[in-house]
């Protein structure tokens, strides 16, 4: 007998791709379970399913940064935060933080199948009793029209978000005069996409003008003390923390103000959870 739960739960995380670099992932968990049913006619009870699942989920990869530790110029080593992380290509990139910031794999490349797969098996070291296997399939959002990828990390928050590289994939919906605005999303998506958006406050310095100038941003948080290291070309400088409240707003702000007409921006974190702003010409 197979129980399934689709859409069981979702998974945000950042990952190092050897073509695009840092960027931002949102998964939804799709789950099927085998065995046995038992003297009540049940697998396994639904109630159960989800919270057993996505608690351990949550304590492992999700809000974490996904590293394949033999994708080409990356190097691992412990240090004070905790472990650090460098890469060369396609670019320089340095992140101190402590252990729990990571999930390290011994690959050339994260695939969402492959991950699912490690996921799997790593929830059947300890499976439910009468479950003989567990499978999940990780699977993008399917959006029709604008969407991004970025990457930050938030200070002042008091769970996994305050990691320094986790990240989204998300949509962008832009109205103007009470209708969407497909060119000006497409913009500004293409705009944010594979981007790392900073808080000015927390920014340690810049690198001193060079051909290849970068950005250092640092803060301690309650899980420990953080870094990364990036090129200035692939962050975003916000003068606010980069909630999804504050990048809403920022968005329509700016909009606003370059086209010279009153805009409301629905910015998502992930997928189905987001805030919206307006900002009037």
């Amino acid at each position: 007998m197979t129980l399934f739960v689709n859409r069981l739960t979702q998974l945000d995380v950042s990952l190092w791709c050897p073509r695009r670099g840092l960027i931002g992932a949102s998964w939804f968990v799709d789950s099927e379970l085998d065995g046995e049913l038992g003297e009540d006619g049940m697998l396994f009870d639904f109630g159960e399913v989800k919270p057993w699942i996505k608690s351990r989920l949550d304590a492992g990869a999700d809000h974490t940064l996904l590293v394949p530790t033999r994708a080409p110029g990356i190097t691992t080593a412990e240090c004070s935060e905790g472990l650090c992380v460098r890469t060369t290509m396609p670019y320089s990139m340095e992140i101190r933080a402590p252990r729990q910031a990571f999930t390290l794999f011994p690959w050339a490349e994260v695939s969402s199948e492959r991950l699912a797969l490690h996921l799997s098996r790593e929830l059947m070291k300890r499976p439910p009793p009468r479950v003989s296997d567990i499978r999940l399939r990780l699977r993008e959002e399917v959006i029709d029209g604008a969407s991004y990828t970025y990457s930050h990390g938030l200070k002042q928050h008091a769970g996994n978000c305050q990691r320094i590289a986790h990240g989204h994939r998300s949509r962008l919906h832009i109205w103007q005069r009470g209708e969407r605005c497909p060119e000006l999303e497409a913009h500004w998506a293409a705009y944010l996409n594979d981007r790392y958006l900073v808080d000015q406050a927390d920014i340690s310095r810049h690198s001193e003008p060079e051909l290849n100038p970068s950005l250092i941003s640092r803060y301690r948080a309650g899980q420990g003390r953080f870094h990364i290291r990036l090129p200035l070309e692939r962050c975003i400088v916000m003068d606010v923390p980069s909630t999804v409240e504050h990048i809403a707003a920022w968005l329509a702000e700016r909009i606003a103000d370059e086209t010279g007409r009153s805009t409301r921006v629905q910015a998502f974190e992930g997928i189905d959870k987001g805030a919206i702003a307006e900002a009037r010409a």
